[in-house]
C-alpha cells in the first residue's frame, strides 16, 4: 500500500511563493492498495491535480472518503474531471448533516446547485453512489479494509482507518483533542484508533501557544499529535492541514520546535503535495 498527498493546506487555498515548498491545495491523499484499488481521502482543492493526473487511466474505479463537508474538504468534487466521463466509477463515503437531516450526496450536491457553480449534477456522467456513514462502520476496497471513528470539529468529522495486508495508515481529518467536558474514556479510544499504525496523518494545524485562542475551533497542535502518535506506538506521522497563513519557512521552524521537544516520539514528516510514501 502507497499513499501520495495533493492537498495540505487546511482552511482555505494558499498558493504562492511562500507556499511552493509544501503545497497550497486544500486537503487531498490518494491511497493505492497492494491490487491497485484507488482510494481518495478529502476532496479539497488538490482533488482537481489528482482527477488530472487519472484521465490517462481511464475508466477506472473510485472509493472517495469524506472525512467532513467543511468546503476546505469538498470543494474540488466539482472540478474532478473523471466524475464527468461515462465509464469510469465514483463511490462516495462520508458524514451527512445531522442538524438537517441531509444524506452525504445531498450536502455535497448543494455546492453543485446553479447558484454556486454551473455544472449540475446531471452532468456527472461517471456511475455514481453515495453511501452516508455511520460511527464504527466498515467498508472493504478490494484486499483494504476502511473502519471510522469520529473524532473532534464542529460537524461530524470521520477519521479513517485503512488495513491492508498488515499494513496501516491512519488519517484524522480536521481534529481536536478532548477537552475536559468529554468522558477520559474519549481520548482513550481514539489512541487506540491509531494503535500500532504504520503511517498516521494528523491534523497538526496550530502550535502550543496558539492553541488557547483557537480552542474550540476543531484543530490540532503538532505537540499534542507527536505525544499521541508515541502514546499510540505509529511507526510515523505526517503533520498536515498546514495554517494557510503560515510561511513554508515559518511551518519548517514552528514543527522542528515542537519535534525537539519531544526527542522520543516516532518520526515525523511535514507533508507537502507530491509526497508519496510506501507502506
Amino acid at each position: 500500500m502507497h499513499f501520495t498527498f495533493w492537498g495540505v493546506r487546511g482552511s482555505i487555498a494558499a498558493p504562492g511563493r511562500h507556499t511552493v515548498r509544501h503545497g497550497g491545495n486544500t486537503t487531498c491523499i490518494e491511497v493505492r492498495t497492494d491490487d491497485d484499488e484507488l482510494i481518495v481521502l478529502d476532496a479539497g482543492t488538490g482533488i482537481f491535480p489528482l482527477g488530472q493526473s487519472l484521465l490517462s487511466q481511464m475508466p477506472f474505479t473510485t472509493h472517495l472518503f469524506i472525512s467532513h463537508t467543511h468546503w476546505d474538504h469538498i470543494q474540488g468534487l466539482p472540478f474532478f474531471a473523471p466524475a464527468f466521463v461515462a465509464g469510469n466509477t465514483l463511490r462516495i463515503h462520508g458524514p451527512g448533516d445531522p442538524s438537517t437531516g441531509r444524506d452525504i450526496r445531498e450536502v455535497l450536491m448543494r455546492q453543485m446547485e446553479f447558484a454556486y457553480f454551473p455544472v449540475g449534477e446531471p452532468e456527472l456522467e461517471a456511475d455514481m453512489a453515495y453511501h452516508t456513514l455511520h460511527e464504527g462502520q466498515c467498508i472493504d476496497v478490494g484486499q483494504a479494509r476502511v473502519t471510522n471513528l469520529l473524532l473532534g470539529h464542529p460537524v461530524p468529522n470521520f477519521g479513517y482507518r485503512i488495513d491492508c495486508n498488515g499494513k496501516s495508515l491512519v488519517f484524522t481529518g480536521d481534529h481536536e483533542w478532548p477537552n475536559g467536558d468529554d468522558p477520559p474514556e474519549r481520548r482513550q479510544a481514539i489512541i487506540e484508533f491509531f494503535r500500532g499504525a504504520d503511517a498516521l496523518i494528523i491534523d497538526s494545524t496550530y502550535t502550543r501557544e496558539e492553541y488557547p485562542a483557537k480552542r474550540g475551533w476543531g484543530h490540532g497542535t503538532f505537540d499534542d499529535s507527536l505525544i499521541a502518535a508515541e502514546e499510540a506506538g505509529v511507526g510515523c506521522v505526517y503533520l498536515t492541514h498546514h495554517e494557510p497563513t503560515r510561511s513554508d519557512d515559518e511551518l519548517e521552524r514552528v514543527c522542528a520546535l515542537a519535534q525537539a521537544r519531544h526527542p522520543t516520539a516516532p518520526p515525523s514528516l511535514l507533508t507537502q503535495e507530491g509526497m508519496t510514501v510506501e507502506l
